[in-house]
Order: C-alpha cells, then sequence, then structure tokens
C-alpha cells in the first residue's frame, strides 16, 4: 500500500443508522492472516474499518492518523520504528485518536518509552479475545456508546470483570493453536490467560481510597523498612505458589508496589517489562494495573535522564508514605505482612 493511499482515506466513519457517526479504525500490522483477523473481528464490533494494511503504510506517513481508533501490531522496533510510534503518540493525544498497539515482552521497554502522551492501550504478545477486550475498551470511551460517566468505584469495578472476562475467552482461545507462545507467559507460569485480579491494596483499601486519603493515617516520621525486609516478604508471597496453585493468589496491584518499594528503598529504577514479571500476571494485565494505580496516584512514569528514549516507573511519594505508615503499623502489632 502507498503512502498516499494511507493520506487519502477519509477521517471518521460513515453514518450509523441512528444518524450518529460510526467509529473507524486503521489496522496496521504487517502479518496478513493477523491484520485479516483484525479486520473481521473489528467488523464484527461494529467498526468502521477504513484501512487495513502492512506497518509501512503509516511508519512512512506524515499525517496525522486518519481514524478514531489505529490498531497497530509492532512485535519488533529499530530507531525509524521509534521515531515513527513517538510521531505517531504525539498526533494521537493532539487530535483525540485511541491507539491500541500489540508488541512483544522484548519490544516493550522501548514502545512505553516513546509513547507517553496519548496514554495508548498496550498488549503484550495478545491472543485473539485480548484484543477483541481491548476493542471493547475503547469503544466504550466513546460518547456514540452513550454510557454515563463511571465513578472511579465503577471503574475499578469494571477492571476487575474485564480481567474476569478475559480469563474465560483466554482459557476458549487456548483450545485452538496459537500463533506463538510468550516468553512472558512461560516466565511467570502463565498459558497466557488474563488471570483476574483478586484482593485489593493493603488494608483491604482501594488505590483509589488510598490515594484520597481514606487509607490509614499517615505517621509523619513514618520511613520504609530496610529492603531486605521488604524482599523477604515478596519472596514469603511467592513461595505459596509451590504449595497452593498460584493463580488464587494473584494480586498484582500489591505486588508492584512492594516491588516498587524495595526499589526506591535501593535507589533502583524499575523499567516496565520488570515491573510486568513483578506482578506474577501476564504482561497486559500488569499494563491495565499500571495504568489504573498512576491514574489513582500511586505510581508515576519518569523518563531517563541520561537517554529520554528510556522510561521507568516509580511509587510516588504519597504512595510511599502510605507503605511506610502501613509498614509502621505492621511492626507496632508485631505481625507478619503478607
Amino acid at each position: 500500500m502507498r503512502d498516499r493511499d494511507f493520506a487519502d482515506f477519509t477521517y471518521g466513519g460513515q453514518q450509523d443508522a441512528s444518524g450518529g457517526r460510526a467509529v473507524s479504525l486503521a489496522i496496521f500490522a504487517d502479518r496478513p492472516h493477523l491484520r485479516a483477523t483484525m479486520r473481521e473481528d473489528a467488523v464484527g464490533a461494529g467498526l468502521d474499518v477504513a484501512v487495513a494494511a502492512p506497518l509501512d503504510a503509516l511508519l512512512g506517513n506524515a499525517g496525522k492518523p486518519q481514524a478514531d481508533v489505529v490498531l497497530l501490531d509492532c512485535p519488533l522496533v529499530d530507531a525509524a520504528t521509534m521515531a515513527a510510534l513517538a510521531r505517531l503518540d504525539m498526533q494521537a493525544a493532539g487530535g483525540g485518536t485511541r491507539l491500541i498497539v500489540s508488541t512483544s515482552v522484548d519490544a516493550l521497554d522501548d514502545v512505553f518509552a516513546c509513547m507517553d502522551m496519548s496514554a495508548p492501550l498496550l498488549l503484550v504478545d495478545p491472543n485473539r479475545a485480548e484484543r477483541v477486550i481491548a476493542l471493547g475498551q475503547v469503544l466504550a470511551g466513546f460518547p456514540a456508546a452513550r454510557l454515563r460517566e463511571l465513578s472511579e468505584d465503577d471503574r475499578l469495578m469494571l477492571l476487575r470483570l474485564t480481567e474476569q472476562v478475559g480469563q474465560i475467552a483466554g482459557h476458549i482461545d487456548r483450545l485452538a493453536p496459537r500463533e506463538a507462545e510468550s516468553p512472558f507467559a512461560r516466565s511467570s507460569g502463565s498459558a497466557g490467560a488474563v488471570t483476574a485480579p483478586r484482593g485489593a491494596a493493603p488494608s483491604g483499601q482501594s488505590p483509589r481510597d488510598m490515594a484520597a486519603g481514606r487509607a490509614i493515617p499517615l505517621a509523619s516520621t513514618a520511613a520504609l523498612p530496610e529492603a531486605r525486609s521488604i524482599r523477604r516478604v515478596i519472596r514469603q508471597r511467592q513461595l505459596r505458589s509451590r504449595f497452593i496453585e498460584g493463580e488464587f493468589f494473584a494480586d498484582p496491584a500489591w505486588d508492584m508496589l512492594l516491588d516498587l518499594a524495595a526499589a526506591r528503598v535501593e535507589g533502583k529504577q524499575v523499567s516496565v517489562t520488570s515491573l510486568c514479571i513483578a506482578s506474577g500476571v501476564p504482561p497486559t494485565t500488569a499494563l491495565r494495573w499500571i495504568g489504573a494505580l498512576v491514574q489513582a496516584n500511586l505510581f508515576q512514569r519518569v523518563c531517563d535522564e541520561n537517554d529520554r528514549r528510556r522510561a521507568f516507573i516509580e511509587l510516588t511519594g504519597d504512595a510511599a508514605d502510605r507503605l511506610a505508615a502501613y509498614f509502621g503499623e505492621i511492626a507496632s502489632m508485631g505481625a507478619l505482612p503478607v
């Protein structure tokens, strides 16, 4: 497909039966069978597929993304691809285009680093079910969906519901041959299904409650414990899976909070890939939780001062204070944190 062909397709979709404009979608993927599958699922979801083309058709285009939603498969990146993704990210942020970007574990840090303005929905080695769920999440954000504005409690509820639906869909998807198995799935002990998060943040509080000040009172002199103490808690939590099926203990928010707390004490920076591994769940699931925790003002994204092409995740000051207060409370009770 030539660049001018991509530049010529009309922004927006056709009028739907109710008189409103249908949501338009542009699909860019190098694998023909993957493009065909994406198109089939998008049409089934009621989207107007404006274009389905190889990745080069997008990366070589200097104009703005001409669709409401861009579905992009980018498992490998080089310098030119990263530059194009950064440009797409900036243009999408300015024009209101929603991006769904699937990538690989190896390329995740690079893709994450160069796409920080449009809040893209990132998927890592997704199966077909996860792509469909991502489309549904994006569609729910459009006014045409006629959805009421959701409260934070509603958003957390829908997040958990989405995880549960994804778990079921993932089991169904595994009945058919997979294109390839994710290296991350092997390292985390998962076959690629989306695992439903069970449990909440410390002390039974939701991340939103903690950020809003409804967690335990903060002690002005509270400090995080030594890193080795936090790491010991992490090892104790991981030990459970040796004796009882690990999926019963999936609590990615808490596991990532602990990992970032230990890294903060150690003075280390944590990449998004490393944090996904620490979560103990598949990376696409972990990325959704990272997004929720950023919105809750518990995590923050920081750029590498020496290399602007790299980005890390760390605790906010408020999150560090609250975790310090939590550990101080646990210590005063003589209890073992879990």
